[in-house]
């Protein structure tokens, strides 16, 4: 053996150095894990790096201008997806911007989880004045369904495993993940970080009703005389869609659905009586909610919308318990998911069910009829300026025959006349503000529609709601999404009409006159339309839809159209004092 070979047989071996992985890598990681697909954010410090990194792992990462339209896009994927949107913000003031989207998906009960970097716990203790200085867990907890801090990158995976079990089981709703920023570059074993991830199994399991719960509300049923379900959003969240369809088809129960259930059957389906929704709640005698809540959107189940006090017996479904009796009594609560519990309606009922009486069926139908009719003349109008009517009488017939589109709806006559007037086809296709009515929901909503589902968007905007988020038509466009933007133009909050009585000031609800919304689009490749009548309306939208484009049109409504607050001016409250003069 030569002296070089002793030296190489005799040299101890190098141990090969162990592979790292950190906290950045162990959140995406989790994430993807659990088949989380896109993220919707604003980059900035500390998760800057996270969202470039996301990015060349695969994900997709949807980048916006403002912190509340990417939570509203991570909150309705949610609805549309059944897991949980990802919002990922900044410290402190991103954190803020983000939390109102956090706060609107639970009270809707979308799943969602924001994610926001936080300064390090140490300083913000002794309030010693860090960066972005904020306890967000605290602000947090009293907005969301639960909230949660992870400090080791150990902990990673049980920490996402557990926002995305909160926000999906039970009833769905928005979690905060609060990740400090030296999380992300803590190191440990890549091997040991693998093993620390948690695959979430049945993050949403079905809670099948008891069968007593079942037996009652069929009895009650049994009972009426003019009985009607109500369809809400949770109904659509549910994705049972066959089986609703069939409860109201083998019951023979006329149905009303709340706006974002429109489409869980057509709105011109028979039993449909959301255009006689007035005489439906006020006659009805036993009322099945599904997925929908007695809050202020059902005039809390009394009042001048409904019957006498007493008159009318209602029967809830609903995953949450504590939701029964909220505001007035519930004869048959039936507790549980809404697939299960439908299917167990349906189950009960069997080959002998008797179906509603034909007189309630016949009354609700020449009620639905005659408000058809009479509404039809006010959508045929091709005057210009046009009115609210003549212009969403132009978009039904555009929804009508594209069907398969997203439409995504928000204003104030905008959004209260376009419920009424324009008639949808299939499940999760309308979305709109929801249960509190905020505005500012529409371009989060738009844009996320057209990523999740592939399918166009047309977006419905009064201009004062399209103010809240308009920056982010840029969004749209960088994107390149198929999303047509119409937006509604009459100068104003409820009407452009106002003045100051000292001739100061512009009135509090007036805007520029003749602005030109349609030139934002333009400014950032888009294509824009000016349109003044509805045949303009409608040779703009069907041009812009078949092109896949970006695109706004700049609808001009007369200027003194509209009316205060649209449909809900009664919870503007009226001064009670008439100054002297």
């Amino acid at each position: 053996m030569t002296a070089l070979a002793k030296i190489v047989h005799t040299a101890p071996e190098v141990e090969a150095e162990p592979e790292l992985t950190d906290g950045f890598h162990l959140v995406i990681d989790a994430l993807k894990l659990n088949g989380i697909e896109t993220i919707y954010g604003v980059p900035g410090i500390p998760i800057t790096d996270l969202g470039r990194m996301a990015q060349a792992e695969g994900m997709r990462v949807i980048s916006f201008r403002h912190e509340q339209h990417a939570g509203n896009a991570a909150a309705i994927a949610g609805f549309l997806t059944q897991k949980p949107g990802i919002c990922l913000t900044v410290s402190a003031p991103g954190f803020l911007n983000g939390l109102t989207a956090l706060a609107n998906a639970t009270t809707n009960c979308f799943p969602m989880i924001l994610i926001s970097g936080s300064s390090e716990r140490e300083i913000v203790d002794l309030q010693q004045g860090d960066y972005e200085e904020m306890d967000q867990l605290a602000i947090a907890k009293p907005l969301c369904k639960a909230a949660f801090r992870v400090l080791h990158a150990a902990d990673i995976g049980i920490g996402v495993a557990r926002a995305i079990r909160a926000a999906c089981s039970g009833r769905p709703g928005g979690v905060y993940l609060d990740l400090p920023a030296k999380l992300f570059s803590q190191v440990m074993d890549a091997e040991a970080g693998q093993k620390s991830l948690v695959k979430v199994i049945d993050p949403a399991p079905a809670q099948h009703p008891a069968p007593e719960a079942i037996a009652r509300a069929l009895d009650v049923l049994k009972s009426a005389k003019r009985p009607l379900i109500v369809l809400g959003k949770g109904a659509a969240y549910a994705q049972a869609d066959a089986a609703i369809r069939s409860l109201v088809e083998t019951s023979g129960i006329p149905y009303v659905p709340m706006s974002m259930a429109k489409g869980l059957l057509p709105d011109t389906h028979p039993l449909s009586a959301g255009a006689a929704r007035s005489t439906a709640l006020k006659d009805s005698d036993v009322v099945l909610l599904i997925g929908a809540r007695l809050n202020w959107l059902l005039s809390h189940g009394k009042g001048k919308s409904w019957g006498e006090p007493g008159s009318t017996k209602f029967i809830q479904i609903d995953i949450e318990p504590r939701e029964m009796d909220s505001n007035v009594e519930i004869v048959a609560p039936v507790v549980g998911d809404i697939a299960s519990c439908v299917q167990a309606l349906l189950d009960g009922m069997g080959q002998g069910w008797q179906q509603p009486p034909s007189d309630w069926i016949e009354t609700l139908r020449t009620k639905r009829e005659a408000n058809v009719a009479k509404m039809a003349p006010k959508l045929m109008s091709n005057a210009s300026p046009m009115n609210f009517h003549a212009a969403l009488g132009a978009l039904r017939t555009i929804v009508k025959e594209r069907p398969d589109a997203i439409l995504v709806n928000e204003g104030a006559n905008t959004l209260d006349l376009a419920r009424g007037i324009i008639d949808m086809y299939q499940p999760r296709k309308r979305l709109d503000v929801g249960t509190w009515g905020i505005m500012g929901i529409g371009m989060g909503f738009a844009v996320a529609a057209a990523v999740e589902t592939g399918k166009p968007v047309l977006c419905v905007e009064g201009d004062s709601a399209f103010g809240f988020s308009g920056m982010e038509v840029e969004t749209i466009c960088r994107y390149g999404l198929p999303v047509c933007i119409v937006v509604f133009n009459n100068n104003g909050i409820y009407r452009g009409t106002d003045t100051d009585p000292t001739g100061r000031d512009p009135a509090t609800t007036v805007f520029v006159p003749d602005s030109r919304y349609d030139k934002m689009m333009e400014a950032f490749g888009g294509v824009g339309y000016h349109v003044t009548t509805p045949d303009e309306l409608t040779r703009a939208v069907n041009e812009a839809m078949n092109s896949g484009r970006p695109a706004l049109v700049n609808a001009v409504i007369d200027p003194a159209a509209g009316s205060e607050s649209g449909n809900i001016g009664s919870l503007n409250p009226q001064s009670g004092i008439k100054k002297k003069k």
